[in-house]
């Protein structure tokens, strides 16, 4: 394949990137080629979930934009609801869409966002390590946790906003009051299960003086990207709290294969869900990465033992940032396979 086949290769493979990060819409009337839609990704009851990020920063900032404003209504409704009323009958209120679909139709203005253009502009930014006018699946990876990093980093400030009652800039214990929807939740995120408690908040403290900085207060909130130590420690813990049936301390082989297990295999197969393997077959590669973690024989993992598995089970940014890179490239070489 010579060099600039290869360089159109890799655009059209941006570009598919750029355009799935869309819910497309039926054909319109207007005749447009393309319907490119906002998405519509947070969801206050609960921010814990990994959602995707717009592979374009300028597309990714309107978004951030229009999830501002929903934040913002909906954190008032659930921290002042004697403040919410309805609107009086001489009121008056522009529709909550209007903004976004000015923002779509600057999208699907070819004149004002010209997607080629974009990719074109997007293109050497990708290409870094090195430049040398390709694009690798590295590449692509590294930008999407990029993007990542700065989409959840501003939803950090904008918690830390609403929690720094002193506005000194660091968080205390004392300070933060868990989200409404911790105290409801019945899932591993809940307020039960030891998230968004003092013993998460200290693992959180890295440097140990009782206050949580942006940095800290990030990992706090997305502990699975944290490279702190005492909060992959704390993660762990709480697996173990949570996977421990029989509340002995610990996790036997029957509570991390019908617990962790599963999630270790997810990770280690993507895309694998077309085939589901029986217990059965599943039951001697549990039995050896079992005994691989157990490094005391006692047969039984501790929380110090499944430490090389955390990040399997909650996958950071980096992980997602794979896939979705994989799953982009290997879709283009089907494409080009079947013309």
């Amino acid at each position: 394949m010579g060099k600039v086949s290869a360089v159109v290769y890799i655009t059209v493979a941006l570009l598919i990137l750029f355009l799935i990060s869309y819910s497309p819409k039926k054909h319109s009337t207007h005749n447009r080629q393309r319907r490119l839609k906002l998405r519509s990704s947070f969801s206050f009851s609960n921010p814990a979930r990994h959602e995707p990020v717009a592979f374009d920063p300028l597309v990714a900032d309107i978004e951030r934009r229009r999830e501002d404003r929903q934040w913002e209504k909906q954190y008032s409704e659930n921290s002042h609801p004697a403040f919410t009323h309805d609107a009086a009958p001489a009121e008056e209120s522009q529709p909550e869409w209007e903004d976004f679909m000015n923002a779509e139709d600057y999208l699907n203005d070819e004149d004002k966002f010209n997607v080629t253009n974009r990719l074109v502009l997007l293109f050497p930014k990708i290409d870094v390590d090195p430049a040398d006018g390709f694009v690798t699946e590295n590449e692509l990876t590294e930008w999407n946790v990029r993007q990542a990093a700065r989409e959840v980093l501003h939803r950090t400030q904008r918690e830390m906003e609403i929690h720094d009652k002193n506005h000194d800039g660091l968080i205390s214990y004392a300070e933060y009051e868990p989200p409404s929807w911790v105290k409801n939740d019945n899932t591993s995120f809940g307020f039960d299960m030891g998230w968004w408690k003092e013993e998460h908040f200290n693992a959180s403290d890295a440097d140990g003086d009782g206050l949580l900085n942006i940095t800290e207060f990030n990992d706090f909130l997305h502990p699975a990207d944290s490279k702190n130590p005492k909060l992959l420690q704390w993660l762990c813990k709480e697996e173990v709290r949570e996977r421990d049936t029989d509340k002995d301390g610990k996790v036997n082989f029957n509570e991390f294969f019908h617990g962790l297990f599963d999630l270790v295999r997810n990770y280690d197969e993507e895309g694998h869900n077309s085939f589901h393997p029986s217990d059965h077959s599943m039951e001697t590669p549990a039995k050896q990465l079992f005994s691989q973690l157990d490094k005391d024989g006692d047969r039984f993992l501790s929380d110090e033992e499944l430490l090389p598995i955390i990040g399997k089970i909650h996958p950071s940014e980096q992980y997602y940032a794979k896939q979705q890179s994989n799953y982009i490239i290997s879709q283009i070489k089907s494409s080009c396979i079947r013309r």
